[in-house]
């Protein structure tokens, strides 16, 4: 029917009782009928990973009141998997929203994200999705000056669709005095992690160690991408793919007469 609302599936990866989700939830009310499958834990950094040697655990769960929702035990993907194919299975969602992430997905964290991850296992299934995270890595993250911003590309989003097989990654500088300067469509800078493993004793004095660095961004004088729209106080959205061909290689692969 033409005036039935979007069905919106909202998830994350640091877990159901997260304020960035119970933000999302309520953000996603005013645009669609929502439906909420999350981990049932913290899952940060689990990338794109997937249960196969654990059972999958899935409560229904009263934490947003009268909107259906579900704790899973496994990760992101696990839960946007559990909600299409056993949640949803007579209705696909119109739209998958990951996030409001607790910390900053730009540049190479896309890759470790449970957030993202979350979003472009719903590209794989054809559904369009967005993950949103907030650079703030605070107690208490303050998400309101975002709420505008998340409103605009969602409601954006469901109006004129999106390529099949692609997610966007949006991202907000923490909350200023300044409002947000506008929204940049941007490219995934390129930076990464200089990591340290620190090697530390436990009580008993056995080995172990600790993951360390310092974040280096190599595109430190380019302004178009999502490292520089959020350090100068823009949302950035970069669009994603999980095709990674490097199409540029395809010729000199030829070549090279394997």
């Amino acid at each position: 029917m033409a005036d039935r609302k979007p069905l919106i599936l909202v998830t994350n990866d640091d877990g159901i009782t997260a304020p960035g989700i119970r933000t999302l939830v309520e953000l996603m009310q005013q645009i669609g009928s929502v439906i909420v499958v999350a981990p049932n834990s913290p899952q940060s950094g689990m990338g794109h990973a997937i249960t196969i040697a654990d059972p999958l655990r899935l409560y229904p769960s009263e934490i947003f009141g009268d909107i259906p929702s579900y704790e899973c035990s496994g990760t992101p993907a696990d839960c946007v998997k559990l909600a299409k194919h056993h949640i949803l299975k007579d209705r696909a969602p119109d739209l998958v929203v990951s996030g409001i992430n607790h910390g900053s997905n730009t540049s190479i964290s896309v890759l470790y994200s449970g957030t993202m991850s979350a979003a472009i296992e719903a590209a794989i299934e054809g559904i369009p999705a967005i993950g949103f995270s907030l650079g703030d890595f605070t107690r208490q993250p303050d998400f309101s000056h975002a709420h505008e911003h998340i409103l605009t590309i969602t409601r954006t989003v469901l109006e004129r669709g999106m390529k099949r097989g692609t997610a966007l990654n949006v991202n907000f500088p923490s909350r200023s005095a300044e409002p947000l300067k506008g929204i940049r469509i941007c490219r995934q800078a390129n930076a990464k992690w200089q990591e340290v493993f620190e090697e530390r004793r436990d009580p008993n004095g056995r080995r172990y160690f600790w993951l360390a660095g310092e974040f280096v961004n190599f595109d430190t004088h380019a302004e178009d991408t999502d490292e520089y729209a959020v350090a100068n106080n823009y949302t950035s959205v970069v669009p994603c793919q999980y095709d990674l061909t490097a199409y540029g290689m395809l010729d000199t692969l030829k070549e090279w007469q394997l």
